[in-house]
């Protein structure tokens, strides 16, 4: 390691056997100015300086400005010499001081279940209580959305839907109905009926694409050939499944359970779903689970209140948000991976900062929150609660909220 191009190298534990951390390695004097989540490294990248607070990685910095940035972009850190983990963070709190409106979109008749971007954020759909699925159009300029189509055909509530990861114009929706149906917005029309064995209440895409993973209140998950629209197989599991997904690289599937009380997360490999790793996370049911766009760590909801942040590599917890009082429900990563909104019972929506956990903002809201997503390219936060129409409080508002508009908007 010469001429100030480090090599970043792996620390598998403190070897002092005291918890201290290492020391930083000679020469290199920002190293004070970093605090990092841990991060799997590339072999042989050059990185900026830092202590990971998992005490798992030293990272050291090279001056070389090439070698910074190609690092910046690795790891998702703000430029060494304009925004440093500190800044970021007080970076965000100050904008969204001025960045704190939100605007209301009727799209249902009932109340919204769940909502998604699809890939370049043109696009936020809505599922529905009322049976429909609706398609907002974004306008990126006036930062507005504004109600292109509604999609009928379900029988029943859309609990849950998802859009391809590439293709920008196909989603599909999981709905009591026992059907899953992929929908595409071009022609207006569902492309494909999927029939299945049980009241469909979770929904996921491969990340190549190919598969679509769907769960039913009787914890059957079936994987769906998106060429064929054939159920390819079934795994019945003996334990309470609530929400499912796909690690980034489409070799690793995941599953957020409840066991005598407690929540878990297992881990399966893809596509033998052998069970490769079972962690117990939550004393408390766990609910919901989300990665980071770039699959370095994800976070998962639990009925304790607590939003956990895990390493994805080495699967251990890097640290807990316990702002919340009630049973976490949705959670969502900003499109930098460094922001991280929770939506549970309590009458906020809570932002942090998943680097060191501080919250950033808040939404103040009038009813719990039932889903909610960052636009995948801008600090917008969509989402959508249990609200009730202002003129007959016996109804459902079937409204989806934009978050994070300036003043002008």
């Amino acid at each position: 390691m010469e001429n100030g191009d480090r090599v970043a190298r792996r620390v598998v534990e403190y070897e002092d056997g005291a918890g201290h951390p290492p020391s930083p390695s000679p020469g290199c004097p920002e190293a004070a100015d970093y605090t990092l989540a841990a991060l799997t490294l590339r072999p042989g990248l050059p990185a900026a300086l830092s202590e990971s607070c998992s005490s798992r990685l030293i990272l050291c910095y090279s001056h070389h400005s090439t070698v910074e940035r190609d690092c910046r972009e690795f790891i998702g850190v703000p430029s060494h010499k304009h925004h440093k983990m500190g800044s970021y963070l007080e970076e965000m709190k100050a904008y969204f001081q001025t960045h704190n409106k939100h605007k209301e979109y009727v799209g249902h008749n009932s109340k919204v279940h769940t909502i998604g971007w699809n890939a370049d954020g043109r696009r936020l759909a809505s599922g529905s209580y009322d049976k429909c699925v609706t398609i907002f159009l974004f306008d990126g300029h006036r930062e507005t959305l504004r109600k292109d189509y509604t999609y009928k055909g379900h029988g029943d509530s859309v609990d849950q839907l998802c859009w391809h990861p590439t293709h920008s114009e196909q989603l599909t929706s999981a709905s009591g109905d026992k059907t899953v149906r992929i929908w595409d917005t071009r022609t207006h029309k569902c492309s494909a009926t999927i029939n299945t064995k049980g009241e469909n209440i979770n929904i996921t895409w491969s990340p190549d694409g190919q598969t679509i993973a769907v769960g039913n209140k009787e914890d059957l998950v079936s994987f769906i050939d998106v060429r064929t629209h054939k159920i390819k197989h079934e795994n019945q599991f003996k334990f309470e499944v609530n929400e499912l997904c796909w690690n980034n690289t489409n070799d690793l599937f995941y599953l957020t359970n409840a066991q005598s009380g407690h929540g878990y997360i297992h881990v399966y490999n893809y596509p033998e779903m052998e069970l490769v790793h079972w962690i117990h996370a939550h004393p408390g049911n766990c609910i919901c689970i989300k990665f980071e766009p770039r699959g370095r760590y994800f976070a998962t909801g639990s009925a304790d209140a607590l939003v956990s942040i895990w390493d994805a590599q080495e699967l251990y917890c890097m640290r807990t948000l316990p702002r919340l009082e009630w049973p976490v429900r949705t959670l969502s990563f900003s499109h930098d991976g460094q922001l991280l909104a929770s939506g549970s019972e309590d009458l906020t929506v809570d932002i942090a900062h998943v680097a060191t956990g501080e919250k950033v903002a808040h939404i103040s809201i009038a009813n719990p929150t039932f889903t909610l997503a960052w636009h995948p390219r801008h600090f917008l936060l969509a989402y959508a609660c249990d609200d009730k129409d202002d003129r007959d409080r016996d109804r459902d508002a079937g409204t989806v909220k934009l978050w994070g508009l300036g003043e002008r908007s």
